[in-house]
């Protein structure tokens, strides 16, 4: 009876004792007594949804979409591509049927969790896809579908509200149709006062603060206004890309915390002659310092640990380095994970193969997201010394120099030219103290002088 119920084209099966069509109907019609009505089937119509593709993610571009309308899916296929706030994803589809109808065009932004394309199950089933698609809530039936129960109309598909949780408490509670709602919020989204609005809900102003605005303005202290900078003629606005706009967020979280830095002087004089050595063996100068800075984390775990709560820290198990690396319109940080465990040219051949990908945004969440410590290395540009934000999330992060000869003077008073570059270290200060800093610094410093570990 269940299978019955739900299956999309019902199919009855009796025993071999039916044989004439008057027991046939009788038993139709004792399995299904007048007084009940078999449910109206629904149709099956499934929505792709904006993935977050990250942590940080919001919102995602369609960069491309690799099936066009009509196209037969299979569960787990690629469908559309998407540019997160850190690369372009391939989306699958969790289900199979047909694309019946593409919400989100290519080129077109929306929010995480909203639909971006609709699959049908049967090829019936397009047309009211296409016309859901276009934010119609009701089907219009043919003539030719007249004999369609109400029921099924009350049960066809709606288009999903965008609303706020509060939003929809307060129209469940002021009795409003939230279906009648117009949205001002981002991407259309319902908010508190478009109910109360819609509620005809006006707020009323405090009693202190009609008495203040009756006072002279000349009494009242001067309040700064928003800063406005005149637009520059022949300027040109460019938006930011959703890669840009993940930077900017990041920026300002790492504000927050309460870093420090410090900065140290390193001779590199014997790691110049082992990278002469391992460069034609494709050894960077980037794998070589990742590879010393993972060996002093071990020595040092608290340098690797992460503050994310201001109430307690981790000890991560990993030593997980990410790199920062430039692309075209953005920033991002490919991680080299458990660097301490890899040899040199595993490790070298590892970081070709992520910056590659990074530059041609294939990479993988895991790929970006799981950096326990962060170098970035400026020193192949010349840049003698700079600092580095802290990236939310980890507990340090070094900035690299170049390398360039520099006069020292030994413990005798003789004067010599040696190769130094500095390191400038910005730490969390809730959970790192100079002391900590300082030992983890001395430690990758005789890495570096002493880099014949490194290739063992």
């Amino acid at each position: 009876m269940a299978s019955l119920l739900h299956s999309k084209s019902p199919a009855l099966s009796f025993s071999s004792t039916i044989s004439s069509p008057s027991s046939l109907r009788s038993s139709v019609a004792a399995a299904f007594p007048r007084q009940y009505k078999l449910p109206a089937i629904q149709s099956k119509i499934r929505e792709i949804f904006m993935p977050a593709l990250s942590s940080t993610m919001t919102e995602g571009k369609i960069v491309s979409w690799t099936k066009s309308e009509g196209d037969v899916l299979s569960k787990g296929e690629s469908v559309v591509v998407v540019e997160s706030d850190k690369a372009d994803m391939d989306v699958e589809t969790f289900y199979g049927g047909i694309l019946a109808a593409i919400v989100v065009n290519e080129g077109d932004t929306a929010p995480v969790g909203a639909p971006i394309g609709l699959l049908a199950e049967t090829e019936d089933e397009i047309a009211e896809a296409k016309i859901r698609a276009k934010g119609q809530s009701k089907l219009e039936t043919s003539p030719a579908n007249t004999t369609t129960s109400d029921a099924a109309a009350a049960a066809a598909p709606k288009v999903a509200i965008v609303a706020t949780p509060y939003a929809k408490k307060l129209a469940k509670q002021h009795k409003v149709d939230i279906n009648k709602v117009t949205g001002t919020g981002a991407f259309g989204r319902i908010t508190p006062e478009d109910v109360e609005k819609a509620a005809g809900i006006t707020k009323s102003i405090p009693a202190s603060t009609a008495v203040a605005a009756l006072i002279p303005a000349a009494a009242a202290p001067a309040k700064a206004s928003p800063t406005s900078f005149p637009d520059i003629p022949g300027s040109t606005l460019v938006p930011f890309t959703t890669m840009q706009i993940a930077v900017s967020k990041n920026m300002m979280e790492s504000l927050s915390v309460p870093t420090f830095r410090v900065g140290y002087p390193v001779s590199t004089n014997a790691l110049d002659a082992l990278y002469e050595k391992v460069k034609p063996k494709g050894v960077t100068m980037t794998a070589l310092l990742a590879k010393a800075a993972a060996m002093a984390l071990a020595q040092h775990p608290v340098v690797n640990a992460t503050c994310k709560d201001g109430k307690s820290f981790t000890y991560n198990s990993s030593i997980n380095i990410a790199v920062a690396v430039a692309i075209n319109g953005g920033l991002i940080t490919p991680v080299l994970q458990d660097a301490d465990k890899l040899d040199l040219y595993l490790l070298s051949q590892k970081w070709k193969e992520l910056v590659d990908k990074a530059r041609a945004k294939q990479l993988q969440p895991h790929e970006y997201n799981s950096g326990t410590f962060t170098l970035s290395n400026l020193g192949m540009f010349g840049v003698d010394r700079f600092d580095a934000i802290l990236p939310p999330g980890q507990g340090a992060i070094m900035a690299v120099g170049a390398s360039k000869p520099t006069v020292v003077s030994d413990s005798e008073g003789f004067f010599s030219v040696k190769n130094k570059m500095l390191v400038n270290i910005t730490a969390d200060h809730r959970i790192i103290y100079g002391a900590d800093l300082a030992a983890f610094l001395q430690t990758f410093s005789k890495i570096v002088e002493n880099p014949e570990s490194l290739t063992m």
